[in-house]
């Protein structure tokens, strides 16, 4: 089973949500794949998927195959289109409350 996804994340998919775009399909005994620029990449690996080097808006191609495959492209898909995302956001919002708690201590 395959779906092309477009992987909205700011700054790419660098390590913190290719931690969690493989920790997602490590849930799964299906091979999980995504085809980037014609290149395939193993996505239960974060140095494969780090190697991909996704660009923030770029389309990939995810590919499952195995007893859960349907389950695990539905995730992939879920994760690219808002699960990453909102892991992003998350962290920003971390940060920019940081960034405003040392604002704080300067005064």
């Amino acid at each position: 089973m395959k779906a092309k996804v477009r992987m909205n994340i700011p700054g790419g998919l660098h390590l913190r949500p290719a931690q969690e775009l493989c920790s997602r399909a490590m849930c799964f005994k299906s091979t999980i794949t995504m085809e980037v620029r014609g290149a395939e990449y193993n996505v239960k690996s974060v140095l494969s998927v780090l190697g991909a080097c996704v660009r923030s808006g770029e389309e990939v191609e995810f590919s499952c195959s195995g007893d859960d495959e349907a389950f695990a492209l539905r995730d992939m898909v879920e994760a690219a289109d808002s699960g990453l995302s909102e892991y992003m956001r998350l962290l920003r919002s971390g940060k920019e409350e940081r960034a405003g708690d040392a604002g704080e201590d300067e005064e």
